[in-house]
Parts: structure tokens; C-alpha cells; sequence
């Protein structure tokens, strides 16, 4: 067994996390995945994983070895694509990880476009909320909402800005009424995005004016589609970006609120690993994705929030924003 496939063997079971997992990837049994980690071990001379019948992890020398692994797979693999990508168009799997409301409302629409243009890359979508260290996950590139990567080997491509707005289905409106103050949203019913910064705190602007407003949830979820539900459904105010629910404010199934005050903005960006060559399938990845985000103007899109109009009990109507 050469010292490669030891190598590309060990980094799979560290990324799964799970010998039987690997061995199934890799088409073998899980006695010869087992056999493959004591030969390792045994050449090394060191324990890399601790395992027991329920899990596995790794030692401090296998966390070591896992880290120089995959810095050597992936020189590796710019060897490959820096000779190949000169005279074959990208091909391969490209495997990105995005938010489940991004991927559904802005990743997979746009595919079959992408794959039109590159049909012989397959996309391979993670959806996932959490920022896992994607690099080590055998992630290509992640599109993220926040500004900086810890590691300084990660490239961050900003692709838009979005702003974050307070809205309330017109069921909700009508029978809980409208918050007129930051201070009033103590007495409506919030639905919380877990992964937020800071969840239950608000900071709002209004010009020169500041407001810290902490708040409770009636519901709280890691998912901003099941967030949005819910408000449409008429359970309380949702606290979401302009990516995810500027169609829903369009279609009036959601009103905007407190539309003079202003929620911190997110950036969306695109991060992939800092590379000599980069691989011509996240190259081209990246210039698409950018390019259709400017065709369709999505910044401007998501940047202002739209105008609705609240229905008031005695049949007139006002401006919401």
C-alpha cells in the first residue's frame, strides 16, 4: 500500500468521522478499511483514532497528521488541474456548501444555466447553517453571510449585500397589530433565528438614533424557511434578510415593519482555499455565480426594502414603510 492512498484513505475517515462510512466511499469492507488504519498506524508508529463501537476520533497526533494530509492532498490536486485545466474544460464534482434558503432560492434555480455552460461539472450542494470547517470537509468553496474567515489561507469573494427587515403575514397585523417603536416589539410575538449573532438582541438605527432591544421568541429555528413559514402562517414577526423574503413582501404574503429603523446589513460572500492554481471548476464557479448575481441586480434587490400597504380597521390604508 503506498503512502498516497494511506494518505487520501486516512483524510476520508477524519472528514466522515466514521471507519464504515470511509470503507463504504471507498468501495471495501469495513474489515479491510480497519486492516488499512492499523497498517497506518503501524508504519507511523503513533495512534491517529480512538474508536469504539459508537464513534470515533482523533488523537492530537492524528489531528497533526489529518492537518498535513490534507495541505499535501491538496498540492496534490493543483498539480493535477494546474497541467489539466490548461487543455480540458472543468470537470469533475464541485462541492459547495451554502444556507438551505440560499441554495433553494438562488443556487438550484440557476443550475441548469451553470450546467448548460460547464456539463461536465456535477454540483454537489452541502446545505448546512453552520460554518463547519469546509476546507477539511473536502468543501470546494462556501457561500456564507459574514465579512472575514479565521484562517488567512481562505479567499473571500463578496457577492452582495442584503438588509434585514421585521415582518408580520397580514393575519398577524390584523389581529396583534402593528409594533409603532423598537420598545413595542416586547410586546409582540418573535420568531428567532438561532444562528444569529447575537439571537435575541436586536440593534437597530434611525439616522443618529440607537436602540438595543432584547427580545423572546415564541418559536426559534436554525432554519430560515421554517421561520418564514411560520410568519406567513401568521405565529409572529420574523427577523430574516431581504434574500430570503423580499418575494414574500412582494407577493403581500408578509408585511413589512418598523421600516424607518434599520437592522444591521450582512455581506454575501463566496470563500474558497487561497491557491498558487486555483482549480478551473471553482474559477469558473466563481465568475458565473458573480455574473449572475450583477444580470439580475440582486444587491439593489435585496438593499431596500419594499413597499406594502398595511390595512387599517377602518378601511383605509397606510404605507408600511
Amino acid at each position: 500500500m503506498d503512502r498516497y492512498t494511506q494518505m487520501e484513505f486516512f483524510a476520508l475517515t477524519a472528514d466522515l468521522g466514521s471507519l464504515s462510512r470511509a470503507a463504504e466511499r471507498l468501495g471495501i469492507s469495513n474489515a479491510a478499511a480497519s486492516r488499512m488504519l492499523n497498517a497506518l498506524e503501524d508504519r507511523l508508529g503513533a495512534r491517529l483514532m480512538e474508536r469504539t463501537t459508537r464513534r470515533l476520533w482523533l488523537t492530537d497526533a492524528g489531528r497533526e497528521y489529518q492537518r498535513r494530509c490534507a495541505s499535501i492532498l491538496a498540492d496534490i490536486a493543483d498539480a493535477d488541474t494546474a497541467v489539466g485545466d490548461m487543455t480540458v474544460q472543468p470537470r469533475g464534482v464541485l462541492r459547495v456548501t451554502s444556507s438551505v434558503s440560499f441554495a433553494v432560492a438562488h443556487i438550484s434555480p440557476w443550475l441548469p444555466e451553470f450546467n448548460e455552460r460547464y456539463p461536465e461539472l456535477c454540483v454537489q450542494i452541502t446545505a448546512a447553517n453552520r460554518y463547519p470547517n469546509f476546507i477539511e470537509a473536502g468543501i470546494d468553496c462556501a457561500i456564507r453571510t459574514r465579512e472575514h474567515e479565521g484562517d488567512s489561507g481562505i479567499t473571500v469573494r463578496r457577492l452582495a449585500d442584503t438588509g434585514r427587515v421585521l415582518a408580520a403575514s397580514p393575519a398577524y397585523v390584523a389581529r396583534y397589530g402593528a409594533p409603532q417603536t423598537p420598545e413595542a416589539l416586547a410586546d409582540h410575538k418573535l420568531l428567532v433565528y438561532s444562528y444569529a449573532s447575537s439571537p435575541y438582541r436586536l440593534q437597530l438605527k434611525r439616522g443618529r438614533e440607537r436602540r438595543d432591544i432584547a427580545i423572546s421568541a415564541v418559536m426559534e429555528s436554525n432554519e430560515g424557511q421554517v421561520i418564514c413559514a411560520a410568519g406567513r402562517a401568521g405565529l409572529g414577526i420574523v427577523i430574516q434578510p431581504l434574500y430570503i423574503v423580499h418575494d414574500d413582501i412582494v407577493a403581500g404574503r408578509l408585511i413589512p415593519l418598523l421600516t424607518d429603523w434599520e437592522l444591521p446589513p450582512l455581506t454575501i460572500n463566496l470563500a474558497y482555499q487561497s491557491r498558487r492554481n486555483l482549480p478551473a471548476k471553482i474559477r469558473v464557479f466563481a465568475d458565473a455565480l458573480s455574473e449572475h448575481m450583477r444580470s439580475l441586480d440582486r444587491e439593489k434587490r435585496w438593499s431596500t426594502t419594499p413597499k406594502r400597504e398595511l390595512a387599517l380597521p377602518n378601511g383605509q390604508a397606510k404605507d408600511a414603510s
